[in-house]
């Protein structure tokens, strides 16, 4: 072929492929030729780089040049974790040492690898960053304790879930990882099954290196704390913390029990932790928050809670403690009141984004439109909000407008407070908002609608979902009025009668409607047997991702129908 050997270079301490074409001028070259050999092998990684997962595994297949290029250029590789990949795990990563982020899953119901295979990972991945763990029920503590003794220099970020290790084998991981940024735990039944032992709480202090306990006088000290003892100086403990502290500057629990485990571990790290994400975990959070943030000034920029048991003690710990705030998430929390997110107003004047999904345990007080009011005064930064059951009124709505001039995003969802004279009130002042969604608001008409088309001059997207008075002729005229307007209307449910005749579709338009009704009113005309059964029609209901598909169908055989009838009425 008038190709010569291919030559090797080194980069970064891997051999890199050149092979050299001689003989061959650009003129030469016919239709039988590989062009790709006159491709640098970082060029050809970088095609590859652009593949899916099984078109890469194909081209490793082609010749030995693809096959070493693809092992030196790929970044991230996902296994199957079953008990069988143990015995060839070491082969395997050798060929992809270059690795940076690793994930093994595994379901529950299957074996999984074992500890002598998770150990050994550090070794063959020199460059690991990221390593998630899902479904592994068959690693255990011992596993993880051998995995951190390798004190993996670059490794960032740890992902596990539905795993069977427990706080042991975090606590190694805590101790000999000195990189570690984010940490996600999610539904790990050891850790709260084993919750009620003093060494089961999540310290970095808890274990020396070798995997021995410090000493029962730590755990006195964090117990004491936790029970709220007087005759302990927190202050004590707090500077015990804060010199073994962490720098974690993501945390993400989900699906976790018992909220007093963590303690020690949000305060050992609130020096540095940046995110605090908490959804669906069980305990008191309020005292969490009181006890492991104690007041001092944090680094804390985003928070979200999600199903937790929150009240206004939580906000206030917040509050106290996180002056650069900038994004906060509630959705569901059980006990907030307008008050304590009056305390966040005071003292998080650098919020940005607000998402408030209001909820009330038994008809209690929950966040209404006076907690949105001191927001919208206080914090002069917001660029997004987004409230859900909050019945908001047109003076919150005016303090936005006014206080809040780079408000660029807003939501309003689950509530009948919003009608149209509010949307018309957001469309003559919320100037700079360009994206408004509009979800499950009964009480908003097309008017409503037409009247935010007029008006926001930097609106670029509306999305309306689940509001009964607006049509799809309507959003037809307001997208050929306003063309560079973008429109989604998502109008809900569809009913259906047992002929397969749209009675009520939110999803079509009125002309529509007129032509259904009428079509019903000829069927039941024509057979006083079909008339007197139609009290007993059975309907049926689909959701909004089917009605169009099913509005589509239904209409395909409505137009069959009318031309089927003229030749019927014809030959009778």
């Amino acid at each position: 072929m008038g190709q010569s050997s291919s030559s090797c270079s080194c980069n970064n301490g891997h051999e890199i492929y050149r092979p050299v074409i001689i003989g061959k001028n650009s003129g030469d070259i016919d239709g039988d030729d590989d062009l790709t050999l006159s491709l640098p092998d970082e060029c050809l990684g970088s095609v590859f780089g652009k593949l899916g997962c099984l078109d890469r595994n194909s081209c490793s297949l082609v010749c030995k040049r693809w096959k070493c290029v693809d092992s030196k250029s790929r970044n991230r590789l996902v296994l199957l974790a079953r008990s069988e990949l143990s015995p060839c795990l070491p082969s395997l990563l050798s060929r992809f040492n270059t690795v940076s982020v690793l994930s093994l899953k595994c379901s529950r119901k299957l074996f999984s690898i074992d500890d002598a295979a998770l150990s050994r990972i550090p070794i063959f991945l020199p460059f690991l960053k990221k390593l998630k763990l899902k479904g592994c029920i068959h690693i255990s503590d011992d596993g993880l304790h051998a995995f951190s003794l390798h004190h993996p220099p670059l490794l960032t970020k740890l992902s596990f879930a539905s795993c069977g290790f427990g706080a042991k084998g975090l606590n190694s991981l805590l101790s000999n990882c000195p990189s570690l940024q984010d940490l996600t735990l999610k539904r790990l039944r050891k850790l709260d099954a084993t919750s009620s032992t003093p060494a089961s709480s999540l310290w970095p202090g808890a274990l020396n290196v070798d995997g021995g306990d410090v000493g029962d006088d730590h755990h006195n000290n964090i117990n004491a704390v936790v029970a709220g003892d007087a005759n302990k100086k927190e202050k004590d403990v707090h500077n015990y913390y804060y010199k073994r502290s962490l720098r974690l500057e993501r945390l993400c629990l989900k699906d976790l029990h018992n909220a007093r485990l963590f303690i020690p571990l949000i305060l050992s790290a609130s020096a540095s932790i940046k995110t605090l994400i908490v959804c669906r975990s069980s305990g008191n959070w309020d005292r969490v928050l009181e006890t492991s943030l104690h007041g001092k000034t944090t680094s804390i920029s985003e928070i979200q809670m999600e199903n937790v048991q929150m009240g206004d003690a939580g906000l206030l710990a917040i509050s106290s403690s996180c002056p650069d705030l900038q994004l906060l998430y509630l959705s569901r929390t059980t006990d907030c009141t307008d008050d304590g997110l009056s305390a966040i107003a005071n003292s998080c004047r650098k919020l940005r984004k607000l998402h408030i999904d209001a909820w009330s345990r038994f008809g209690s007080r929950t966040i209404g439109d006076e907690g949105v009011f001191s927001i919208a005064n206080k914090c002069s930064q917001l660029q997004e909000v987004v409230l859900m059951g909050i019945p908001i009124a047109i003076p919150s709505l005016n303090a936005l407008a006014s206080n809040c001039p780079g408000l660029e995003r807003m939501a309003l969802c689950n509530t009948d407070s919003v009608q149209d004279s509010e949307m018309a009130f957001i469309a003559a002042k919320f100037l700079a908002l360009k994206k408004l969604c509009i979800k499950n608001c009964p009480n908003v008409s097309k008017s409503g609608i037409e009247a935010v088309g007029r008006g926001c001059p930097n609106l670029v997207k509306l999305k309306v979902k689940r509001c009964k008075g607006v049509t799809q002729a309507m959003v037809s005229r307001l997208r050929f009025q306003r063309s560079s307007l973008v429109v989604s209307l998502d109008a809900g449910s569809m009913l259906f009668d047992s002929g397969g005749i749209s009675l009520l579709a939110s999803a079509v338009n009125e002309e529509e409607q007129g032509t259904a009704t009428a079509m019903t009113n000829t069927n039941s005309s024509r057979s006083t047997a079909a008339a007197a059964t139609t009290v007993a029609a059975t309907h049926v209901i689909c959701s909004s991702r089917g009605a169009l598909l099913l509005r589509s169908k239904f209409e395909s055989a409505l137009q069959l129908g009318r031309r089927r009838r003229p030749t019927e009425d014809n030959a009778s």
